[in-house]
């Protein structure tokens, strides 16, 4: 399925793809300081990927790795708020390659979800500190050959799927990041002259579980509660016995325990 979005590579946008690397943020962040502009860095396999608070991340032949890697224009704030913009760019990507009947959600704060399971995960990594950061690294993983054992996964996490074992579709990465750059230039660029309110109703549009309770895991804290949604900042909206709470980072787990 192709249009204007998909078919029209951002202008200013550099493409490296790679036939093999340790990580592409890793990659990324390496070439950042000799790069003009922003970079998309795809990998054909990826032999140590990350996940959040340093876990692994599986990649095996076929699925997709790739990090965009760019200098801000902002602080940090702004710059994490980007989460919620390449969330919504592999949500039009993959809707627009395989048809709008292809059952994706988002989950809080950067997962994509296929038929209730983990299809696909962010990460962002930066250099630099204080006020402006110097590069920031948006890493995409996307399971779209196959996913990883659900035996291998924390106990409580979302079963992992794949794109080809949900729905036999298969799509090349190539196809994938031929979709994604063009719509997270879009989004992108929507943030950015309108600020984080459309990002975050077109978020929440798409949003699993809003209005449900849900668990927020950070260390030995554990807060449950309705799902109510997410603030200017991106933090998590819950309303918890104890009133409403904003969370700004967690490990979210669906259901009230």
């Amino acid at each position: 399925m192709t249009d204007d979005i998909t078919s029209s590579w951002p202008a200013g946008v550099a493409r490296h793809v790679l036939n093999r690397v340790d990580s592409t943020n890793a990659e990324a962040l390496r070439l950042a300081p000799s790069l003009s502009g922003p970079a998309w860095i795809m990998a054909r396999r990826q032999q140590a990927g990350r996940g959040r608070r340093g876990r692994a991340w599986a990649d095996p032949p076929g699925n997709f790795a790739a990090t965009l890697i760019l200098r801000p224009e902002s602080g940090p704030a702004d710059a994490a708020r980007l989460s919620f913009v390449a969330a919504l760019a592999v949500h039009e990507a993959l809707s627009r390659l395989c048809g709008p009947q292809l059952n994706l959600s988002l989950k809080w704060p950067n997962d994509v979800l296929l038929n209730g399971g983990k299809l696909s995960g962010i990460l962002l990594e930066s250099a630099g500190s204080g006020a402006r950061l110097s590069a920031l690294a948006i890493g995409i993983g996307i399971n779209l050959e196959a996913a990883p054992d659900a035996a291998a996964v924390e106990a409580g996490a979302l079963r992992p799927v794949s794109l080809k074992g949900e729905t036999g579709v298969t799509l090349t990465a190539d196809e994938v990041l031929d979709a994604l750059a063009p719509a997270f230039d879009r989004w992108s660029r929507q943030m950015r002259d309108y600020g984080f309110a459309p990002i975050r109703a077109a978020w929440l549009a798409r949003a699993a579980r809003l209005g449900e309770p849900i668990t927020a895991r950070s260390g030995t804290t554990v807060t449950t509660g309705r799902f109510e949604g997410i603030d200017d900042s991106g933090a998590l909206v819950l309303t918890t016995a104890r009133g409403r709470q904003a969370i700004s980072a967690a490990d979210i787990h669906f259901g009230g325990g």
